[in-house]
């Protein structure tokens, strides 16, 4: 573990980012115990930050953290050492678990920590948890681009290619994406393979690829929707009791439920692109 320590992430200057990780994940779980001790009201932990009657949610503090942290680590660009930059990146990470942690609030403007689009929160965390594990192991977008090939390399025939095998990966990723699988779409940009096999498979039946190619295409649209309720029921029902083991209410009657609410609510056909009708005024 220590030669590990040694030869992968220190030699190659990546400990800022393992600890960057450590933080996160010892922040978002630090704040999820504290939530639900707080909710069941136990009398021994602090209750939450009250300030004139107003309830300071946590990811202000984490905000906080991460500018104090983010400033401190530009401070120390030049004459820092990797250490110092390392706990540094700790911090930084803990704040942005804590305010990963309230994002269903930033995004929908209101708290909804305890209700069903609290789950934003979850995926959020775990989208930056894969995004870190995948940056740490070495891996960065757009895998084919070699930064010192183009920087070094005079040649323009080597930077078009650079640039043109870039200009795939990323219409491969708005491919995928288009038909409706973020996360094949965000690890494809680091796994060329998974963006080549998302492209190549059925788009969902309610992304707007199935909208733009399939609405002319019954037998198409008809396998994509079977395909969907077999394959993502039991991906669904595993994803809403890891959600409901981290949010507070672990349930295997509610992963049940709410893996059939969330299949009726999404697989559906796609409607058919709306037709613009042009009226001309009439003549005077």
């Amino acid at each position: 573990m220590r030669r590990w320590l040694e030869d992968e992430i220190i030699a190659h200057g990546r400990l800022p980012l393992l600890c960057f990780l450590i933080g996160f994940i010892v922040g978002f779980l630090f704040i999820r115990l504290s939530v639900r001790l707080i909710r069941a009201e136990v009398k021994w932990w602090p209750s939450n930050v009250v300030a004139d009657g107003h309830h300071i949610h946590h990811a202000v503090f984490g905000l906080i953290a991460m500018l104090i942290s983010g400033v401190a680590i530009i401070a120390i660009y030049e004459d820092g050492t990797q250490t110092s930059g390392a706990w540094l990146a700790a911090i930084f990470g803990a704040g942005a678990a804590l305010v990963l942690d309230e994002f269903a609030l930033i995004f929908y403007l209101k708290d909804v920590y305890w209700e069903e689009e609290g789950r934003a929160s979850v995926d959020a965390v775990f989208v930056a948890i894969a995004v870190t594990a995948l940056l740490l192991l070495g891996l960065r977008p757009l895998e084919l681009i070699n930064p010192t090939t183009f920087r070094d390399d005079p040649s323009p025939w080597i930077r078009a290619s650079i640039i043109a095998s870039a200009l795939v990966n990323l219409g491969l990723a708005a491919i995928v994406i288009a038909k409706g699988k973020i996360w094949t779409g965000l690890l494809g940009l680091y796994v060329l393979p998974l963006l080549v096999v998302g492209a190549i498979r059925l788009s969902r039946p309610g992304a707007p690829w199935a909208r733009w190619r399939y609405t002319d295409r019954p037998k198409r649209m008809e396998r994509a929707l079977e395909r969907e309720r077999k394959i993502r029921r039991p991906l669904i029902r595993a994803k809403i009791y890891v959600q409901d083991l981290i949010a507070g209410k672990p349930s295997i009657e509610h992963a049940l439920s709410g893996a059939e609410e969330e299949l009726q609510r999404k697989v559906h056909a796609a409607p058919p692109a709306p037709t613009h009708v042009v009226t001309h005024a009439p003549d005077r």
